[in-house]
């Protein structure tokens, strides 16, 4: 019973709201906050979301040209492989019933009897057969005679169905092998972002690159704020998605990608990161997710590549190292310093505590709570002043008014 009493008991974390966590013990809460953040979206670019519970599945079906091409290598060799070796073995099996139900099997050899096929002496000839007339190889050992209407119908549904199966089955494959997907692994970002002053301004910055030659047509850069956020209304949205601006409005977001560049989000009032400092970022659970998007200059088809940032690689009070230099007639560009970071001087405080300071430190230096109070007294001085005066011109206007009066 003792043993029972000191042995340790595991507690495991429930998968609750983070507003449902609160009252949870404070052991549980550390074990929270110690753990590893779940990632969005990869580094690689690919989505860690899956799909369950779809009860819908023939949405797939009629859509079945997309669903071939994103299946992998492996089933759509296997589905190209079944789909003509099917169409082969079941117009095989009716050339053969034909030529069954005709008798031509009894009549083999029989040289004044005409079959529908010639030469065709069992299952496995009209196999071969089916297959010479879908691929239109003709080898001329087997041929329809035209004492076969049945199998001159046959031939036409044949090469028609032949012709459609090579058409949605080519272009199955052609679109799969000509997929951009492989050209994004060319388009490279940074390990980390950074958090340091630029132009007087606190931005989040991170870096993108191509390594190919031939370029990104039209490229265009996104980023995404992922983060669970609770409604006035107390309503939990879990990884609420928001916009940060990285020029959209000054056309900064349109790239020319030659060169490595780096990506700058001006951290102001509209930004997310406007509260946050040095020191609550690391417990914030919040992830930026980067979208590098544009057309293949070789193939003229839309390029998508993708990777993200969590609260661990977002380093505060650093910049990035320089990758490019003049040679002698060309630029140069050292990709074995594109993730390189060094450390900068940088205010600890926010955002909103940094322009607090600045509208603070542009006020007169004599501005103080005394000199408030005396500039108010003098205020109130003059306007007592002016009112006697005003009293004193009424009174002498009713005295004249008076007199004349009098006489």
């Amino acid at each position: 019973m003792d043993q029972d009493i000191e042995s340790p008991v595991t507690i495991h974390q429930p998968k609750l709201p983070k507003q449902a966590r609160e009252d949870l013990p404070k052991n549980i809460n550390k074990e929270c906050t110690k753990r590893k953040i779940q990632r969005y979206v990869r580094k690689d670019g690919k989505c860690n979301v899956h799909h369950g519970n779809v009860r819908e599945t023939y949405r797939y079906l009629t859509d079945i040209f997309t669903t071939l091409v994103d299946l992998k290598w492996r089933f759509n060799l296997f589905i190209f492989v079944m789909v003509y070796t099917v169409t082969w073995l079941f117009f095989g099996m009716i050339w053969w019933l034909i030529a069954y139900i005709r008798g031509d099997m009894e009549h083999i050899g029989d040289t004044s009897w005409t079959p529908c096929v010639s030469n065709l002496n069992g299952f496995v000839s009209a196999f071969l057969f089916s297959i010479e007339t879908e691929t239109t190889i003709g080898y001329g050992y087997r041929v329809i005679t035209d004492q076969c209407p049945e199998g001159i119908i046959l031939l036409l549904v044949q090469s028609v169905l032949g012709s459609i199966v090579n058409a949605f089955m080519v272009g199955c494959m052609f679109v799969k092998i000509s997929q951009p997907k492989k050209r994004a692994e060319t388009l490279v970002f940074s390990t980390n972002a950074v958090i340091s002053m630029r132009d007087g301004k606190l931005c989040l910055m991170f870096r993108v690159g191509d390594l190919r030659n031939s370029h990104i047509v039209e490229a265009s850069i996104r980023a995404k704020l992922i983060k669970s956020k609770q409604t006035k209304e107390g309503e939990f949205i879990p990884l609420n998605q928001t916009d940060i601006n990285v020029g959209y409005y000054t056309g900064d977001d349109r790239l020319f990608l030659v060169s490595p560049l780096i990506i700058s989000h001006e951290i102001n009032q509209q930004s997310p990161f406007w509260e946050i400092s040095k020191a609550q970022l690391p417990k914030e659970e919040l992830e930026i997710v980067v979208i590098l998007e544009g057309m293949v200059e070789a193939t003229g088809m839309t390029c998508q590549a993708r990777s993200s940032y969590v609260t661990s690689e977002i380093l505060w009070g650093y910049r990035f190292t320089p990758v490019l230099t003049l040679e002698d007639g060309f630029y140069e560009v050292d990709y074995n310093s594109f993730h390189e970071t060094y450390e900068t001087n940088t205010p600890v405080y926010s955002a909103k505590e940094l322009a607090e300071m600045a509208s603070r430190a542009e006020l007169p230096l004599t501005w103080s709570v005394s000199s408030q109070l005396d500039q108010h007294a003098e205020l109130e001085t003059e306007e007592e002043e002016k009112n006697q005066d005003d009293q004193t011109e009424r009174n002498g206007d009713v005295a004249n008014l008076e007199n004349e009066s009098k006489v």
